[in-house]
């Protein structure tokens, strides 16, 4: 990418780099440790390792696979340290609706769907953050994980089904 290009000459272009995927990699981590500060901690660990490393990056990789990458790494040792991987859902309030009602079905609902998802294996988690909350493609998940895009998509289709089916 044009950015990463200019971010290994000049590293203050990874300002930009920075700004494109701090929230999304944020997201990823804040799903999985459950914690806003040690959260925000993997976030700045993860864009440090990634300068650090960024003269490491191959040109051929998808940036957010490889930063995704460094994200998830981070993520292993930091349960690694803890020696233990509770799933701490802190559900945000996703229904804008004034309907009491409404809200307490939407409220419902997501409950239940982010219990289906706790119990899903924890490779099955992570398809679904990075898909859905960190807004990976398909092709860089596949090259973070070292799958072929074609699984990578029926994984997450037979995941969907499942949950779908769970669901109703």
């Amino acid at each position: 990418s044009i950015l990463v290009t200019r971010a290994r000459k000049d590293l203050s272009a990874f300002g930009e780099l920075y700004d494109l995927y701090v929230q999304p990699v944020f997201r990823y981590l804040y799903r999985r440790v459950g914690s806003l500060q040690d959260a925000e901690d993997l976030t700045s660990q993860t864009f440090i390792a990634a300068i650090e490393s960024l003269g490491r990056y191959r040109e051929q990789n998808h940036f957010a696979a490889w930063l995704f990458g460094i994200a998830h790494h981070k993520l292993v040792d930091y349960y690694r340290r803890k020696k233990s991987h509770p799933f701490a859902e802190n559900m945000e309030d996703l229904s804008k609706e004034e309907d009491a009602l409404g809200k307490i079905i939407v409220d419902e609902e997501l409950s239940h769907l982010l219990v289906l998802i706790q119990d899903l294996r924890n490779d099955e988690q992570d398809l679904i953050y990075l898909r859905y909350l960190a807004g990976l493609s398909y092709v860089e998940i596949a090259e973070l994980l070292g799958k072929n895009v074609e699984a990578v998509k029926k994984s997450i289709y037979r995941l969907l089904a499942r949950l779908k089916s769970q669901m109703e």
